[in-house]
């Protein structure tokens, strides 16, 4: 039973104060705390001792589980929750007091002598690094209703999201422990936050495919919990307009990532294994890794504590700047401002005309990816100071200009790449810059949004990231010396895009140029209509001209050269209309889909030396 101090606290509720009697001394203590913290509305409702019990027990267990998945519990959730709401009314400005500039970084130039040294480094680095996919959304606002990793990275070979992320994991891994002094072999941690939303189907997707060649002792899922939801601005926590027992809660954001990897000690295992990077990364840019070697190399170079992976952005353009921003009382941190904040922050700092675009033709504050690369040591011991949390803000949609009211509860959300706001001004924070066409094309949009896009703008969709696939390959056998026939301009889904030759491989076919430049010679040509899926590791292609569908796949131990002269009727791409139900979501999505007339499909399953000619 509560002691008699605890009795005061309850005696101004009496319908808590009447349950008393139901609860353990844990959850008497929760109820004190949401006194304590101006939560007193919550029991108005309650009915007297012997009426609703397990419901009321169920209310204290969700209590238990906000206050433990929250650092330092709902106390410091409802405290800091109201500061930020009292700045919000204000319409205080997080940044006042800050001058931007731009900060130090490395832009990087593909295929060039530094570029490809920068990727050699990083495959050496590759077995020392941790990766992290942050994975707790559906694919709702694209409109498929799974889980967005299982989605087809592409459709010419129908690889998920989350097999390509594991084999090119698996390929730097493979690569790293060729080269590595001591000759060990390591195997590289993957870990990956799920939510209640995804947390089941992404383990069933890991298991139906034997985790896509991983050892599953490799494989780590941390689920992320949701927060309160709060009414007004006193903080006062949302009840669930359907049961008087539950709390509303809504996810926190990717930023939780941070607090998970804290809380699991996979950090200090990781420093004892002789790990120094951890890379995170979101779950649908299938571009991704053609970034990773090079970026990682320039973590190891230049010894950043902090790499946001970046892309160059034009002024205004809706994507976060990278910038260093400089109190008036010293401090600094190099952080991501959002776009509609960057340039009245420029404006008002003695910048006139705000973010523009300098000789580059860019604005010279890159555009922030979300993808990381962080130094382990500094990042623990960082983490130990701050438990894992990361900087809050709060975004509630008012009813009026008075700001007394909410149209719907609100709650607080923290980003991933927040991180750095609470380092130290001696922490090297930096980036790493590279084209576009190469590094980014991350699918979040349905295709009704995305044909709404202003000409030239990204659509950032399942249409425009299976394009950007082929293009990527294209420019990259080109850069090899293949001619590659430029694209065509095709309108899909209502989005005008480039469609190149249809090519594909997988990682351990090439996840480096300076690897892939030695996988090709000679006088090798694809026509535009042409489809090209390498499977396996050891192909060459040697004298290629393409024109037509061809598919090797060969296991590791078959050497086989691709060449001569192939032609067929190849595949064609019909179009598909998004509303129609009778095709799959993951196809629809895209507005096409391959039909395979013809094609030269050959399949290695034995050792020795073999060649592909039609």
């Amino acid at each position: 039973m509560a002691s008699t101090v605890d009795l005061n606290v309850f005696s101004s509720v009496p319908a808590l104060q009447s349950n008393l009697g139901v609860l353990s001394p844990d959850q008497i203590e929760l109820a004190k705390i949401l006194l304590e913290n101006g939560q007193s509305h919550l029991f108005q409702q309650w009915p007297g001792l012997g009426v609703d019990d397990k419901e009321k027990l169920a209310f204290f267990e969700q209590i238990a589980l906000l206050n433990s998945s929250y650092p330092g519990g709902l106390a410091s959730y409802i405290k800091t929750a109201k500061e930020l709401l009292a700045d919000s009314k204000v319409g205080k400005n997080p940044y006042d007091g800050f001058s931007p500039s731009v900060p130090s970084g490395e832009n990087l130039t593909f295929g060039d002598e530094n570029f490809i040294e920068m990727e050699k480094r990083g495959v050496v680095e590759a077995r020392n690094a941790a990766f992290v996919l942050v994975a707790g959304g559906l694919g709702e606002r694209l409109g498929y209703n799974g889980i967005k990793v299982a989605l087809p990275r592409e459709t010419t070979t129908g690889t998920c999201f989350l097999q390509h992320y594991i084999e090119s994991i698996l390929a730097l891994q493979e690569s790293s422990n060729k080269i590595a002094s001591d000759e060990s072999q390591r195997d590289i941690p993957l870990i990956i936050m799920t939510s209640d939303d995804t947390h089941s189907r992404t383990l069933e997707l890991l298991e139906s495919n034997s985790y896509f060649g991983m050892k599953p002792t490799q494989v780590h899922l941390l689920k992320q919990e949701k927060v309160a939801c709060l009414d007004d601005n006193d903080a006062r926590l949302a009840l669930d307009p359907k049961n008087k027992y539950r709390i509303q809660t809504k996810p926190h954001g990717h930023g939780d990532v941070h607090s998970l990897l804290y809380s699991s000690g996979l950090l200090h295992k990781w420093l004892e294994a002789g790990l120094k990077w951890v890379l995170f990364f979101q779950d649908t840019n299938g571009l991704l890794f053609n970034a990773i070697p090079a970026s990682l190399g320039v973590s190891a170079t230049k010894q950043y504590h902090v790499n946001s992976l970046a892309v160059p952005r034009k002024a205004k353009e809706a994507i976060g700047g990278i910038t260093k921003l400089t109190h008036a009382d010293g401090r600094s941190m190099v952080i991501n401002v959002e776009y509609n904040q960057l340039d009245p922050l420029l404006r008002a700092t003695g910048f006139p005309d705000g973010d523009v675009n300098c000789e580059t033709g860019f604005s010279p504050f890159p555009g922030n990816i979300n993808q990381l690369i962080l130094e382990l040591g500094s990042y623990k011991e960082e983490l130990q100071k701050t438990e894992g949390a990361i900087k809050e803000f709060v975004n509630p949609k008012y009813k009026d200009s008075t700001k007394t009211a909410f149209k719907s509860s609100t709650r607080l959300e923290c980003m991933m790449q927040d991180y750095p706001k609470t380092l130290p001004p001696t922490a090297r924070v930096g980036f790493t810059v590279m084209d576009i066409w190469l590094a980014y094309a991350p699918v979040k949009n349905n295709p009704e949004d995305a044909a709404k896009v202003p000409k030239g703008n990204p659509y950032h969709s399942a249409t425009s990231g299976e394009m950007a696939i082929y293009r990527a390959n294209s420019l990259i056998l080109q850069k090899a010396g293949v001619k590659v026939e430029e694209p065509v301009k095709q309108v899909l889904n209502g989005q005008e895009v480039e469609v190149w030759s249809r090519i594909t491989w997988k990682p351990k076919w090439g996840m480096i140029f300076s690897d892939i430049k030695k996988k090709v010679s000679g006088n090798c040509e694809v026509s535009q209509r042409s489809t090209m899926a390498i499977k396996g590791r050891n192909v060459v292609i040697e004298d290629l001209s393409l024109d037509g569908a061809v598919i090797v796949d060969s296991i590791d131990d078959a050497e086989v050269k691709l060449g001569g002269s192939i032609k067929n009727n190849g595949w064609t791409m019909e179009t598909v209309d998004y509303k129609d139900t009778s095709v799959p979501e993951e196809i629809r999505i895209r507005g096409f889909r391959f039909n395979k007339v013809e094609q030269l499909e050959k399949k290695f399953t034995q050792p020795g030396k073999f060649s592909v000619e039609d």
